[in-house]
């Protein structure tokens, strides 16, 4: 029987680190299924998916983290998934729709808009934000959302919803069919 596994990791970045964590996977007799890497900031963050048929997978993945740990300084943190992976995106009973949002920065936007989300049932697949130069030097922020809306939702009172939300956040968003 196949165990999935997240193994997720945080520390300084630099050359490498994807490759220790990959081998560590493969060392550990697992496949790496699934994967989002960034630089934060001054640091490296990666989330990633394996699985493996192997009995004493999870035991070589905590292991060798450990490892890791103590050789790079990294943070790592495994989670053994229970059962089997979820349906692929969009889930069963939902569409796909990307959210862009985008305007000057500042604090509360991706709180505003998730929480506006989440109270109509609309899961979050994905999220990706940043923050750059603007015109004028001022910071410009923008912040892309995969969500799975249930078939049940009245897309037009969603759309109205997020631009009141908009419009609260003194920010530009598009909800489109992805």
């Amino acid at each position: 029987m196949r165990s999935w596994f997240i193994l997720s990791a945080l520390g300084s970045d630099r050359p490498g680190l994807v490759a220790e964590l990959a081998q560590l996977i493969y060392d550990s007799d697992a496949n790496l299924e699934d994967s989002r890497m960034s630089i934060l900031g001054s640091d490296f963050a990666v989330i990633l998916l394996c699985s493996s048929a192997a009995k004493d997978a999870e035991h070589r993945l905590v292991t060798g983290s450990k490892i890791l740990e103590r050789e790079h300084g990294l943070t790592v943190l495994i989670r053994t998934l229970d059962g089997h992976r979820r349906p692929p995106i969009p889930a069963p009973g939902s569409r796909l729709y990307r959210i862009e949002a985008s305007g000057e920065d500042r604090a509360g936007i991706v709180a505003g808009l998730c929480r506006l989300l989440a109270d109509r049932g609309v899961n979050i697949a994905e999220l990706s934000t940043r923050s750059r130069s603007g015109p004028g030097g001022s910071p410009h922020y923008e912040m892309t959302i995969a969500a799975e809306v249930p078939e049940t939702a009245d897309i037009q009172e969603l759309r109205q919803a997020l631009e009141a939300e908009a419009d609260r956040l003194v920010i530009d968003v598009a909800l489109t069919p992805d």
